[in-house]
């Protein structure tokens, strides 16, 4: 009777083990499809924060265009519009916003630089939202930048650099007017690092 017992309980044992065997390559899936979702979902998280952030930001723009005054996007923003930059032939088009702090910098462009005097303005953004077209900027391309004074000019890219952050550099009187566009770089990374791309443009009539 003993002996009959522990063959019963041995094969209770070995069918326990099979069936957690059979159980861990599905729990093993479950993990990874989860993993990817969050990654995915992540990954998502970013670009379409992005692209919400600018249809308020249109919004805000156009509100702040017609009175002339700058409007908020949201109650709580501590940023607002300052102009609206256009690239026709790539049919791209960002709300640029004032202070140029890289919190701002999640919702859209932002002004580092904007010195009337110096007809100097320098325009930052991320590579994989708003300045993605960056990258297929090409000399030649116009550039429209229209603010909320209702004033509006035209840029002309004529160059590109890429430099280290830290070594970046404008000129100190901009002549007629420059624009430059500065992006991490390269673009098919989302590592950080310490390299800008930067789209040089000089104002046109």
């Amino acid at each position: 009777m003993q002996a009959v017992l522990t063959i019963v309980q041995d094969k209770g044992r070995a069918a326990s083990k099979g069936g957690i065997g059979r159980a861990l390559p599905l729990l093993l899936c479950a993990i990874l499809l989860l993993s990817g979702a969050a990654l995915t979902a992540k990954a998502l998280y970013i670009p379409v924060k992005a692209e919400v952030a600018q249809v308020l930001l249109n919004r805000a723009f156009d509100q702040s265009l017609a009175t002339g005054a700058p409007v908020k996007p949201w109650s709580w923003a501590d940023t607002a519009p300052m102009a609206r930059i256009t690239v026709p032939r790539l049919g791209a088009s960002d709300v640029v916003l004032s202070g140029g702090s890289g919190e701002a910098m999640a919702f859209g462009p932002t002004a580092m630089v904007d010195d009337p005097a110096r007809r100097v303005t320098i325009l930052a953004a991320h590579r994989d939202t708003h300045f993605l077209f960056v990258r297929d900027l090409k000399a030649g391309d116009e550039i429209v930048m229209e603010r909320i004074e209702g004033t509006r000019a035209r840029y002309r890219v004529n160059g590109f650099e890429t430099v280290r952050w830290d070594e970046f550099s404008y000129p100190a009187d901009g002549g007629e007017g420059v624009l430059a566009l500065t992006t991490c770089f390269p673009f098919d990374t989302h590592t950080p690092g310490p390299l800008r791309r930067v789209a040089w443009a000089q104002r046109i009539s």
